[in-house]
């Protein structure tokens, strides 16, 4: 076991990963300022729907509204007619403007009110935000909401949150690897109208720490195989500890001593490659107090996936986006990031990936191998491309041998899950209700998608091989659950477990790039089972 404090950039073949161009960081700040006193380059008014209603003479009945259009001499109301601005979710339009504080005004459409006005309605608008700044090159930009006054001191805070999540998120581009890109001049976001105090800094901090572990989630995915291998993902990972090292240890495996502990499913999806398998185990412990909870967070860590001998081929294989297969363990190095910030108290949290590149040598494993898990049980390779679950088998055994009450698994793992449930929501898997119940809160409360698929045990005898205790993959349909039937032949009886199928919502396509999908949920959970 080795504890491994790397003080260098962190080399790929061809590439630095940890090497990043200069993005700024934005400041948050509340503020009781009068609208119309503020000073800056865009102040940015979210609306509804109701909000936009005009009487007979066109003007707004809106008292915020009819306050700032007073002032501009009611062009924001002529150009909201003329533009057709009637504050539907996605809508915006801006005003540049003189003889004011601000250079802009901006109204952002929220929607119909209360029933859309949601969490992910304000992340939206937080993500115009972003955009008209990018788009002005703004430095400073204050946020407002027309009916401000209708929120509760509660609802304020979580709408602040929202807001400076979308605006860091959407702010963020990730240009490690071009060749010229623009710096971010956005430098600061006052909120007006959401209150002020210790308890909104302290969900403006949260908000930011959950949102540094996205980023790196999202730079984890987005980085090529020929940057991010086995070795680098450790690194990272050893990184995370020794910067936080008063609630971290570090504990890197190499194969020789993951042979020992008898992980034969996991080294032979990593046999073929040149770059040696890693297995990361993270540790945190709070910093007082005593524990009440063992939680495991446990990510699939594929570098790159080329399907081994039944290699990916054919329209829709993926083949070229198979750096994101390692998705699940950026979503755990990414909460271990945010965590270490957060630092909750009275749990004990390991972070567990088994990380290796799935390729074709002579001395890769081979369809129709036999091979043996830390746990004795035998499998029979039906399918080298089917090789997550073989390196999840061994790691979901070494987290249940931490002792731990409750493991989370995510990977990405079946192109079934997409077929089924599309790109945006993960499945979840598990034969416990209770933690169900947990996690799907937890993403609730993280604004990320879920949906809950049966585990339907009948399914199983898809699964029986004749010369071993199982294959490692059944018939094309339901391949979702047979694949978690599979993973639950690893997981102790007396661990409450639940495994995430992230297949979808790992990637944009639109956007080309990660998404740092499952970071917020992990904390949301983790946080939900502290003391804190």
């Amino acid at each position: 076991m080795l504890n491994v404090h790397p003080t260098t950039d962190l080399v790929g073949e061809e590439g630095t990963f940890s090497k990043k161009k200069s993005r700024g960081r934005i400041s948050f700040a509340a503020k009781d300022t009068n609208l119309l006193e503020w000073k800056g380059d865009i102040l940015a008014v979210g609306v509804t729907e109701k909000d936009m209603t005009k009487d007979e003479n066109s003007k707004f009945q809106n008292v915020f509204l009819k306050t700032l259009d007073s002032q501009l001499n009611g062009l924001l109301s002529e150009v909201s007619t003329e533009e057709d601005f009637t504050g539907k979710a996605g809508q915006s339009t801006i005003l540049r403007l003189s003889g004011l504080g601000t250079k802009r005004v901006s109204l952002v459409g929220l929607g119909k009110g209360p029933t859309d006005s949601s969490t992910s309605a304000y992340r939206s608008l937080g993500e115009s935000v972003a955009s008209l700044a990018k788009a002005s090159q703004a430095n400073n930009v204050a946020v407002a909401l027309a009916s401000s006054q209708d929120l509760t001191p509660e609802l304020k805070l979580t709408t602040a949150s929202a807001i400076a999540k979308g605006t860091l998120l959407g702010s963020y581009e990730d240009n490690r690897f071009k060749s010229e890109s623009k710096k971010l001049a956005l430098k600061s976001i006052d909120f007006l109208g959401l209150g002020a105090g210790p308890e909104l800094e302290k969900k403006l901090k949260y908000t930011q720490d959950i949102c540094s572990g996205v980023i790196l989630g999202k730079e984890l995915v987005n980085a090529p195989a020929n940057v991010l291998t086995p070795e680098i993902l450790a690194e990272e990972a050893v990184k995370i500890a020794s910067t936080y090292s008063d609630v971290y240890t570090a504990t890197i495996l190499d194969a020789e001593q993951c042979k020992e502990l008898k992980m034969g499913s996991f080294l032979a999806v990593g046999a073929a490659s040149t770059n040696p398998p890693k297995f990361i185990h993270l540790c945190y412990k709070p910093p007082t107090g005593s524990v009440k909870t063992k939680l495991a967070l446990v990510g699939k860590g594929l570098t790159f996936d080329c399907g081994g001998y039944n290699i990916k081929t054919g329209p829709g294989c993926m083949i070229e986006l198979m750096k994101f297969d390692m998705g699940g363990s950026a979503a755990v190095l990414g909460a271990a990031k945010a965590l270490g910030q957060i630092k909750p108290p009275g749990v004990e949290v390991h972070f567990i990936v088994a990380a290796c590149e799935n390729m074709i040598s002579g001395t890769g494993m081979r369809p129709g191998d036999i091979l043996t898990a830390s746990n004795g049980k035998t499998i029979e390779v039906n399918n080298t491309d089917a090789e997550g679950r073989l390196t999840l088998a061994d790691a979901l055994v070494y987290a249940c041998n931490q002792d731990v009450d409750k493991i989370v698994d995510l990977a990405t793992l079946t192109g079934a899950c997409i077929v089924a449930l599309g790109p945006s929501i993960a499945g979840i898997f598990t034969p416990n209700d209770n933690l169900a119940k947990e996690v799907v809160a937890a993403s609730e409360v993280a604004g990320e998608k879920l949906w809950r698929l049966p585990m339907e045990e009948s399914y199983w005898d898809g699964m029986k091989s004749g010369v071993a205790d199982m294959v490692n993959t059944g018939g094309r349909q339901g391949g979702s659950i047979t694949a978690a039937l599979f993973l639950k032949q690893f997981v102790s009886e007396k661990v409450e477990w639940l495994h995430i199928d992230m297949a979808g919502p790992v990637w944009n396509d639109k956007k080309k790039a990660a998404t740092g999908f499952g970071v917020p949920t992990l904390v949301e959970w983790v946080v939900a089972n502290s003391s804190s």
